[in-house]
C-alpha cells in the first residue's frame, strides 16, 4: 500500500504508540494498515482540524469523507435528533427516506431520478455491477489500469490498485489511464475500445464502463472537460452502460459541480455515491436512469438493513444542507485554484505537473521517493497529505471542503519546505 506504516519500524514512535500498534495488530490481524512511518494516532476532529492525545494539532488535507468537516454541528445534531426520535429500515413508511431521495435527485440530471441506499462505496458499486448485469445481459466491465472501486469480491475484482494479491477477474478488461498529453479524450477511447475488442474476440460481452470521473487512483486527471465523452460513447455503441463512480469526486468536490461527470456534459446510466454522503456517518447511493433499474427491480427485491436508515438519511440532509448554506462548491473551486496556481508557482525541479479541479489536487513528483519523503515529511510538520498513481509519485490533496485559504497557506508554507528538503 502506498504510504504505509512498515511494522517493526519503531524508531520515532513513543512507548504509549508502539503498545498501542502492538495491541492492534493482536486483535485486528495482519490486514489492517496504518499511514505514514510515524502513524498519527487521532482522538478528536474539528473542522479542517484532527487532534492527537496530547492536544497537538494536524491539518488535514487529505480527507474527503469528513466533506463539512470534522464534526460539523449541524450534522452532528441531525445524527444525534434522528437517533433519539426513531432508527429502523426501509420497509416501514417514514417519510425522511422519501425526503432524502427527493432532494438527492434534484442534484442530478432529470434522466437519473431514481436511487437506492446502502452504507458504503463498495456496497453501491457492488448494487450498480449487478443492475448492470441484469439490463445488459452482459458480465464484461472495464476500468482503468490503477482503478479502485471497493472492496467486495465483485468489487475487489474490479480495483486493480489493490495489488497483485487480489486478481482481476477473467471478466474484467482494464483500460490506461487518461494523460495530461496530446488528445485526452481520444487517448483513453482508444484503450476502451481496445478493451472492447478484446471482450469481443474472447466471447465476454460487455456490462459496463465503470470511472472514477477523477480518476484518482491514477494519479488525479481532470482536464480537460469533455475528455470522457468519446469513450462513453464507445462504451454505449458495444452495449455497456457508463456507471460514474462519484465516491470520491462528487459532492462538490470539484468546484464546479455536484457531481464529477458534469464537468464533462455527460449523463450517466448509473451514477454511486459514498464516502462524503454523511461526512463521516456510513451512508451510500445508487442513481439511476428508471429504464435501467426497471428489469433489476422488477426480477430482484433490494433490501438493505442500514442502507437509507432514518439515521443516515438525516445525515445525509444535514450535509446537504451545509454544502448549500456554507457554498462549499464555490469555495473548493475558488481555494482550489488558489492552491494549484501556489503549487506551480514554487518552481520546484522536483514537480513533474500539478493537476486536478476544485479541491482534488494531484502534484506529480519525479519518483515515488519524493513522493514518500514529501508525505512524511510534511506528517512531521503536523500537515496531513498522502500519495497515488501507478508509481505512487503523485501527492494527494482532498481537504475537507470547508478548507480555506488561511489553511491553504499552512499547506503551502509546509509542502514549500519539503521540497526544498528534496
Amino acid at each position: 500500500m502506498i504510504n504505509a506504516y512498515a511494522p517493526g519500524d519503531d524508531g520515532g514512535l513513543s512507548e504509549q504508540e508502539r503498545a498501542l500498534i502492538a495491541r492492534r495488530a493482536r486483535v485486528l490481524g495482519p490486514s489492517y494498515r496504518l499511514f505514514y512511518e510515524h502513524p498519527v494516532h487521532v482522538v478528536r476532529g474539528e473542522g479542517v482540524w484532527l487532534y492527537g492525545p496530547g492536544g497537538e494539532a494536524y491539518l488535514d488535507v487529505y480527507n474527503n469523507v469528513a466533506v463539512t468537516g470534522h464534526c460539523h454541528p449541524h450534522v452532528v445534531a441531525a445524527i444525534a435528533g434522528q437517533a433519539a426520535l426513531l432508527n429502523t429500515h426501509t420497509r416501514y413508511l417514514n417519510e425522511i427516506i422519501v425526503n432524502f431521495a427527493e432532494r438527492l435527485v434534484a442534484k442530478l440530471p432529470d434522466e437519473i431520478s431514481q436511487v437506492m441506499f446502502a452504507c458504503t462505496g463498495s456496497e453501491a458499486n457492488d448494487l450498480a455491477l449487478r443492475v448492470a448485469r441484469a439490463h445488459t445481459g452482459g458480465t464484461g466491465v472495464i476500468v482503468t489500469e490503477t482503478a479502485y472501486h471497493g472492496v467486495t469480491q465483485a468489487i475487489a475484482e474490479l480495483s486493480p490498485s489493490l495489488g497483485a494479491g487480489v486478481p482481476l477477474g477473467a471478466h474484467v478488461r482494464t483500460a490506461p489511464a487518461p494523460r495530461a498529453v496530446g488528445d485526452v479524450g481520444r487517448g483513453f477511447a482508444d484503450g476502451v475500445r481496445s478493451a472492447l475488442a478484446d471482450m469481443q474476440r474472447t466471447g465476454v460481452k460487455p456490462a459496463a464502463l465503470l470511472v472514477d470521473t477523477v480518476f484518482s487512483s491514477d494519479g488525479v486527471f481532470a482536464e480537460p472537460k469533455g475528455f470522457l465523452a468519446e469513450a462513453v460513447a464507445a462504451a454505449r455503441a458495444a452495449g455497456a452502460i457508463f456507471i460514474a463512480d462519484e465516491v470520491q469526486a462528487g459532492y462538490g468536490r470539484l468546484g464546479e459541480a455536484f457531481f464529477g461527470f458534469q464537468r464533462h456534459g455527460l449523463v450517466p446510466d448509473l451514477v454511486t455515491m459514498g464516502k462524503p454522503m454523511g461526512a463521516g456517518h456510513p451512508l451510500a447511493a445508487v442513481a439511476g436512469r428508471p429504464e435501467v433499474l426497471e428489469k433489476f427491480g422488477r426480477a430482484s427485491r433490494y433490501f438493505n438493513t442500514f442502507g437509507g436508515n432514518p439515521v443516515s438519511c438525516a445525515a445525509g440532509m444535514a450535509v446537504l444542507d451545509v454544502i448549500e448554506a456554507e457554498n462549499l462548491i464555490g469555495n473548493a473551486l475558488r481555494v482550489g485554484q488558489s492552491m494549484r496556481a501556489a503549487i506551480a508557482a514554487l518552481g520546484s525541479a522536483a514537480i513533474v505537473d500539478v493537476r486536478g479541479a476544485g479541491l482534488f489536487i494531484g502534484v506529480e513528483l519525479t519518483d515515488a521517493d519524493a513522493a514518500a519523503r514529501v508525505v512524511n515529511g510534511m506528517r512531521e510538520r503536523r500537515v496531513l497529505i498522502s500519495a497515488t498513481g501507478p508509481r505512487a509519485n503523485v501527492l494527494k490533496v482532498r481537504p475537507p471542503l470547508v478548507f480555506g485559504m488561511e489553511h491553504a497557506e499552512i499547506f503551502i508554507d509546509a509542502l514549500s519546505a519539503e521540497l526544498a528538503h528534496l
